[in-house]
């Protein structure tokens, strides 16, 4: 079965129901903060986001796919059922933490689950330590760097509208949201979405008996030219697809439980979130767009007061982040190791 194409595209499209899942778990990344401030209906706000996600496709580069792709595990070791297991793994853990509301990282279940099962196969070795760095250093930098920019922008613009009146405020700030809203979403687009091209591309480097045409020194390249247009355009579609489909659990998490919205801190959040996973991409970072947005949104509300955030819930969020790659390690190796079982 591992010599079958059929099994490979099959496993093809297993990552490409992952992006549609990331993208399902993730809409409240880009609608939250839109829909709780009522600048949109939730239908039109996961269509905006929708459409922004998958404009990502063209111009925005594929440094991320990079990483994923060849920078975290040794591609000497990786095959069709290590990528599987992973795939699965991180499919269990986006699925477990949506049915409980918890705004954790696709991404870092991704990669958690993908690194699990190479680890099952291969020990420790398989990983490509010094390419671990910048994914988990970022778990606590973005939400921080998101936190940050919220924080300031906040303060720059109520210092700039000090005199305005609030009607005037609120009425400029809803139309301003939706060029935010836009951002992000083109963010989120950008950084996710290019996960999903790097564990496809890996697949196909590590199936070159399959796929000759393929160039197995594809990541030795810097251009998005080794990256086929169709794993391109289905990666960017499959995750507008999820993001239209709307997470509604997380969305009232991150939209109203978290801290109280009008459209101006709707603006700022979704600005200085933008501006850092735009930052993490062009640095090739696999960040996570739910950590960037949420240490935004606590900035933006902790800028009108500390006591305007739960930190009781922010709290348990932060656990869900720690938590997340290893037990979505736990479970590629596991998903790995029964594969392994009963594929041959």
């Amino acid at each position: 079965m591992l010599e079958s194409v059929w099994f490979v595209l099959a496993i093809v499209a297993v990552a490409l129901v992952f992006d549609f899942i990331n993208g399902f778990h993730d809409s409240a990344n880009s609608i939250a903060t839109i829909v709780s401030t009522r600048v949109l209906s939730p239908v039109a706000a996961v269509a905006w986001a929708a459409f922004f996600n998958f404009v990502a496709a063209f111009g925005f580069g594929t440094a991320v796919a990079k990483t994923i792709g060849s920078g975290l595990i040794d591609l000497s070791i990786v095959d069709p059922v290590v990528i599987l297991g992973g795939l699965l793994g991180a499919i269990g853990w986006d699925i477990a933490t949506w049915y409980f509301g918890i705004p954790s990282s696709s991404s870092h279940a991704l990669i958690g689950g993908y690194g699990g099962a190479a680890v099952a196969k291969a020990g420790v070795a398989s990983l490509i330590l010094g390419g671990w760095v910048k994914p988990i250093l970022f778990i606590f930098v973005a939400p921080i760097l998101g936190m940050v920019l919220g924080l300031t922008l906040m303060v720059g613009v109520a210092w700039t509208f000090r005199r305005a009146r609030p009607a005037a405020i609120d009425k400029h700030f809803r139309r301003f949201q939706l060029v935010s809203a836009a951002a992000y979403s083109l963010s989120h687009g950008t950084n996710d979405a290019q996960k999903t091209m790097g564990i496809i591309v890996g697949l196909l480097v590590s199936s070159q008996h399959l796929f000759t045409e393929f160039p197995i020194q594809a990541f030795h390249l810097t251009t998005a030219e080794v990256i086929p247009t169709w794993v391109i355009l289905s990666a960017h579609a499959a995750i507008a697809a999820g993001t239209a489909a709307g997470g509604w659990r997380i969305v009232k998490t991150m939209g109203s439980r978290l801290t109280k919205l009008k459209p101006v801190h709707g603006f700022c959040a979704e600005t200085g979130g933008a501006v850092s996973v735009f930052l993490a991409s062009a640095l090739g970072v696999p960040v996570s767009t739910t950590h960037v947005i949420t240490g935004a949104i606590v900035g933006v509300g902790s800028a009108q007061r500390l006591s305007a955030v739960r930190w009781g819930l922010a709290g348990r969020i932060v656990w869900a982040w720690i938590f997340t790659i290893p037990v979505a390690a736990g479970l590629g190796g596991i998903c790995y190791l029964g594969l392994h079982l009963v594929i041959r």
